[in-house]
């Protein structure tokens, strides 16, 4: 029977096992040194919160492996022999294989600041890495300082912050992520940053970390030359493939494992997935790229599935897709949204006055068509967005049809309304208005539900 063997048990390591299983008889083992089983990495932080316990994170009871025929080792791979297909662990133990996906994901970044590898000074991916949090916020801690403005650096922020400790943000730029938010957003976020009790440090940039009588973390010195005393730092200036099991190998590496769209390495039936993965461009000109994301993980474990099992599937990634939070307000982006203007497109923002929801759609100068739509504090159905750019829908026929994208529109406040009339507004000579079709969007979502897309008229009839 033939094997497959999977080093990583996160998201797309155990998708891609999950749906081989549905499709085939293989004999299936993960390997992982991290976790027994698999759980939601995203839960990390509800778990020092408070919110959930380990057990809760786990997507699937502990007898659900043995009934799959899924096997799940515990333990670190050390060396991959392509020539024999056999892998190393650290304990002796080999494990041979006939196919081989690498899904080992992330390590948090280090830029060689001095200090940087003193007791109390971490970043946060792992199950290893909350546990060595717990240890470190324990007792004897008066301030902690945030390295890095991503979306990690803001979770620490909220986890140390709910447990009393107050936190300086260093944040190299002018606002809060704005090398990757439109200064509107990044404005806005950074003011909630604030309000909710962050020290936050724009424009400014880790120097070193130094040690004290004991040998831990004591402070910071920062590039205007200020000492910040603390004894926590959080070093949360992104992530990098963790690609260290295949450096000696005669797998191809670049800044991940180099694949093409099938996901295939260089070396036969072995391939790699999800954040480790480095895929190769198809377009003269156009870079490589990382999708480090967890839903990118999942859908490439979904194509991957189908080529181990005989059908060659490529990845398509689709509508670029990702969401987050920033303590209370909610983000989501789909398509593309610049953090800088680009020629030949237009954008809409708006902004609610109490400054925790926003819009952001750009669209084609000359076409109308929209590219791209950032929300925060406004919850939107993905499917409608994802339609809508697949499409090309023009923003007028968008800005209209809002309210086919509003999430639980009984239980939230909506801001249709309010955000039709600010686009009027600033196009005064467009006479557009809300359409209301109850009926008809239940055909709508009978059409995702079935598979279907569902036709444009049906957005287009006034009720």
């Amino acid at each position: 029977m033939e094997h497959l063997v999977i080093i990583g048990n996160g998201i797309t390591g155990i998708t891609t096992a999950r749906h081989v299983r549905k499709r085939s008889g293989k004999n299936i083992t993960v390997i992982s040194n991290e976790t027994e089983h698999f759980y939601s990495r995203p839960a990390l932080m509800y778990i020092y919160l408070g919110h959930m316990r380990y057990e809760q994170t786990k997507p699937y009871e502990d007898w659900f492996w043995e009934k799959n025929r899924i096997e799940l080792v515990r333990g670190h791979v050390t060396a991959i022999d392509t020539d024999k297909k056999i892998l190393h662990l650290n304990d002796s133990r080999r494990v041979a294989y006939d196919q081989l996906l690498i899904a080992t994901g992330s390590k948090s970044n280090k830029f060689g600041w001095p200090g940087q590898d003193l007791p109390g000074v971490q970043g946060l991916y792992s199950m290893q890495d909350l546990e060595l949090m717990e240890k470190n916020t324990s007792n004897g801690v008066s301030r902690a300082v945030m390295v890095g403005g991503g979306l990690i650096g803001v979770e620490m922020a909220e986890m140390l912050l709910s447990r009393k400790i107050p936190v300086t943000f260093l944040v190299r730029e002018n606002y809060y992520w704005d090398n990757i938010l439109p200064q509107q957003e990044a404005k806005l976020i950074s003011r909630h940053l604030a309000a909710h009790g962050v020290d936050l440090r724009l424009q400014t940039e880790l120097k070193e970390i130094v040690a004290g009588e004991n040998g831990r973390v004591a402070a910071v010195v920062t590039n205007h030359g200020e000492k910040i005393v603390c004894q926590f730092v959080g070093l949360t200036p992104g992530v990098h493939p963790n690609i260290d099991v295949v450096k000696n190998s005669k797998i191809e590496t670049g800044k991940g494992v180099l694949v093409n769209e099938y996901l295939a390495t260089n070396v036969s039936q072995v391939y790699a997935a999800g954040d480790c993965a480095e895929i190769k461009s198809t377009v003269a000109g156009e870079k490589n790229h990382l999708e480090q994301l967890w839903y990118t993980g999942r859908l490439q474990a979904l194509a991957l599935a189908k080529t181990l099992c005989g059908e060659p599937t490529k990845y398509e990634r689709g509508v670029w897709f990702n969401s987050a939070k920033f303590f209370d307000i909610e983000y989501q982006t789909y398509g593309f949204v610049s953090n800088e203007p680009r020629h030949g497109e237009k954008s809409f923002y708006w902004e609610h006055p109490a400054g925790k929801h926003c819009v952001h759609i750009v669209y084609k100068d000359d076409s109308a068509e929209i590219v791209g739509v950032n929300l925060l504090g406004i919850r939107m159905r993905h499917e409608v967005w994802d339609w809508w750019i697949r499409e090309k829908r023009p923003i007028d026929d968008v800005m209209e049809n809002l309210r086919a994208a509003s999430f639980d529109p009984e239980f939230c406040k909506t801001f249709e309304a309010d955000i039709l009339a600010a686009y009027c507004r600033q196009n005064p000579h467009k006479n557009l208005r809300l359409k209301r079709q109850p009926a008809l969007l239940k055909k709508f979502w009978k059409g995702f539900a079935n598979g279907t897309r569902p036709n444009p008229a049906t957005l287009n009839a006034r009720v």
